[in-house]
C-alpha cells in the first residue's frame, strides 16, 4: 500500500517534474531527448467508443482542454479524428517541454498551467477532459476528505465551470466508485452530473466516467465558489 506521504507528493508539480526527467530517453544519435507515453486509466482504442459518444463532430470550432495531459497520445488521437483546436495543460514544465517537441507538427497549444489556477477565459472551452488529474489530489478516506483535499478539488471544479462554455462538458474518468465522488462532484445549480460504467467485461477492472454537462445560459459572474472548502456566494 502507497504510504499518505507519497499520496500528498502528487499534487505538487515538483514530484512529477522529477518523474518525467527520469523517464525521458536520449535517441540513439544522442541528438534529443524524447518521452515515451504513459497512459492513466485505459489508452485511448479503449476509450474511443466513449469519446465518440460524447465528443460533439470533429471541428476546428469545439475548443477540447485536456487537464493535465501528462504524457498521453490522447491530445494526438484525438487530432487524428480531427479535433484540431485543442489546449493541453499541465503544471510539470518538463512534460510541457517534451510534449512540444514530440508533437512540434501538431498545431495545438502546450501550456505550463495549474488547473486549479487556469489562466484562461470565462466560457472558453466545449469540452474538458480529465484522466487522472483529479484522481492526484486525493488521499486519505474519501468518507471524510482531509480539509487540503476539499479546498483543492473545489478550486478544481470551480475552475472548470468557469472556463465551459453554457452546454460545454466535463468528461472525467477514474477508477474510483461514484458514491465516493458524486459529493465533490455535484453542483447542481451550475451542471447535471451522469455516470457510466466503463467495463472491458467479465474478470476485467471497471472504470468509471463522469460527465458534467454545465447548465445553459449560466451567468459566471453569481456562480458559487468554493474557497478553502467553503461555499461563497
Amino acid at each position: 500500500m502507497v504510504k499518505e506521504e507519497e499520496l500528498i507528493k502528487l499534487a505538487h508539480p515538483e514530484f512529477w517534474d522529477a518523474r518525467y526527467t527520469s523517464e525521458q530517453k536520449v535517441r540513439q544519435d544522442g541528438t534529443q531527448t524524447v518521452l515515451d507515453s504513459y497512459e492513466w486509466f485505459r489508452n485511448f482504442e479503449t476509450l474511443r467508443p466513449f469519446f465518440s459518444k460524447h465528443l460533439p463532430a470533429s471541428s476546428s470550432s469545439c475548443h477540447i482542454l485536456h487537464l493535465g495531459c501528462g504524457s498521453s497520445t490522447l491530445t494526438a488521437d484525438l487530432h487524428t479524428l480531427g479535433y484540431t483546436n485543442q489546449t493541453s495543460v499541465d503544471f510539470s514544465r518538463v512534460v510541457i517541454d517534451a510534449m512540444k517537441s514530440k508533437y512540434s507538427h501538431l498545431d495545438t497549444r502546450w501550456c505550463v498551467m495549474d488547473v486549479r489556477c487556469l489562466e484562461m477565459p470565462n466560457g472558453s472551452v466545449d469540452v474538458a477532459i480529465d484522466k487522472g488529474t483529479l484522481d492526484a489530489m486525493i488521499h486519505g478516506s474519501l468518507w471524510d476528505p482531509p480539509e487540503d483535499v476539499r479546498c483543492n478539488v473545489g478550486k478544481y471544479v470551480d475552475e472548470i465551470t468557469r472556463v465551459l462554455k453554457p452546454g460545454g462538458q466535463w468528461l472525467y474518468i477514474t477508477y474510483r466508485q461514484p458514491h465516493f465522488m458524486k459529493p465533490l462532484l455535484e453542483r447542481e445549480d451550475l451542471w447535471t452530473l451522469s455516470v457510466e460504467e466503463l467495463s472491458d467485461g467479465a474478470g476485467a477492472f471497471n472504470y468509471f466516467s463522469f460527465i458534467m454537462k454545465r447548465h445553459q445560459n449560466l451567468d459566471l459572474g453569481h456562480q458559487s465558489l468554493l474557497i478553502d472548502g467553503k461555499q461563497e456566494a
